[in-house]
């Protein structure tokens, strides 16, 4: 689960995390009196969306006076803010942080993620800060530094040191800087982060160390111990689909293609995308239905799938393991007859009770086609969806 930069500088303040003053504003009237409370030379007024790129996109600007920042408001909000994380379509802009200028010296880049290859969490410090790192690690990796940190231990005094000299930050500020990466370190292990992000990591000219932005991304296996953060989502900057789906426990993403996927397991799912591209289609979404799908699931998952009115065809592709085939027969069954399907699908099962599952496919007097196998089933998909 995303949240927005003004929730997640909140949330680090808790830690003892250094933050501008900042105060969020939901009309050009509310951004006029946070400039005036704030009352500094300068104000900063920034569109919050979940995506990074803001100010490239124009959704961050500054301020030199109250009405400046209302008048900027005003342009912002309701804007169709695009950058490089939000696609084509944008997002609109509904909040604004105004936050208080600072005198900047250097920027510089603190991230903190879990390293699946090593399964441990990965600190890493640049001083290419206000970049996207995206772009550091193609073009000057080297300037990415990295800390591994054992969760039976925790981020040591010790690495937290070493990143700070490595940043060149001047020797005075080198242990504030490890105090800083450790609080920013407690907030992402106690929060359950998948990931936090400060882009940049602000040093001022009269030597202060900020974050000046903060990106934080929770894991959602662990938010049943977290129920408060349930409050942080935006279901605004989520796809209206993909909240359908959460609602049933089911795995959806869209993607820009025309050929509904429903597969139970991520790497199903993975290589039912591929074969599709392979096969010269493209996948519309990633559907998991998960591996102890019920019928009830399965008839919620078809209904989101013909939801898109982008989609031209469906896969079915259901590798029964703990799952009876069978039953998903039943539950694609069902919901095709409640919805009414106006578009192709194409059936592929293989497993548990599977002979059942194929029978009662071939019996429901539905227009459904089988495939015999995945590399056919892909084919017939590309086909029938082109």
């Amino acid at each position: 689960m995303k949240i927005h930069e003004y929730q997640g500088k909140e949330l680090l303040r808790k830690f003892g995390v250094a933050v501008p003053r900042g105060i969020v504003a939901r009309s050009p009237e509310e951004a006029f009196n946070a400039a005036k409370e704030l009352a500094t030379d300068v104000v900063v007024v920034k569109a919050q969306i979940h995506a990074g790129g803001r100010g490239k996109g124009g959704g961050v600007k500054l301020a030199r006076s109250a009405e400046e920042a209302r008048e900027i408001a005003s342009q912002i909000l309701g804007m169709n803010l695009v950058t490089h994380q939000t696609g084509p379509e944008g997002r609109e802009v509904r909040v604004l942080l105004i936050e208080e200028g600072l005198p900047i010296d250097k920027e510089f880049y603190l991230g903190i993620v879990l390293d699946r290859a090593s399964g441990r969490p990965v600190f890493m410090a640049s001083s290419a800060g206000g970049m996207d790192i995206e772009e550091v690690a193609a073009s000057t990796p080297e300037k990415i530094l990295k800390e591994t940190v054992d969760p039976a231990v925790g981020f040591r005094p010790y690495q937290a040191r070493k990143l700070a000299f490595g940043l060149g930050l001047p020797a005075t500020l080198v242990n504030p800087a490890a105090k800083f990466m450790q609080s920013l370190y407690a907030a992402y292990e106690q929060m359950d982060a998948a990931l936090l992000e400060i882009n940049p990591f602000l040093l001022t000219k009269d030597e202060r160390l900020i974050a000046l932005d903060a990106k934080v991304t929770f894991d959602d296996n662990a938010m049943f111990r977290h129920k408060d953060f349930l409050d942080l989502r935006d279901l605004n900057e989520e796809e209206p689909l993909e909240i359908e789906a959460s609602k049933f426990d089911l795995n959806y993403i869209k993607l820009d293609g025309n050929i509904a996927c429903m597969v139970n397991g991520a790497g199903l799912a993975m290589a039912t995308m591929d074969i599709i591209k392979l096969a010269g289609g493209e996948p519309a979404n990633f559907l998991d239905v998960g591996g102890g799908a019920s019928q009830e699931r399965v008839a919620a998952a078809f209904r989101i799938l013909l939801a898109d009115p982008a989609v031209r065809a469906v896969l079915i592709n259901i590798f029964g393991g703990i799952v009876r085939t069978d039953m998903v027969a039943r539950g694609v069954i069902e919901a095709a007859k409640s919805i009414g399907i106006d578009v192709p699908v194409v059936v592929r099962l293989e497993g548990t009770n599977v002979e059942e599952g194929r029978r009662l496919i071939a019996e429901s007097g539905m227009n459904f086609t089988v495939g015999n196998g995945m590399k056919d089933a892909a084919e017939k998909v590309v086909a029938l969806a082109g």
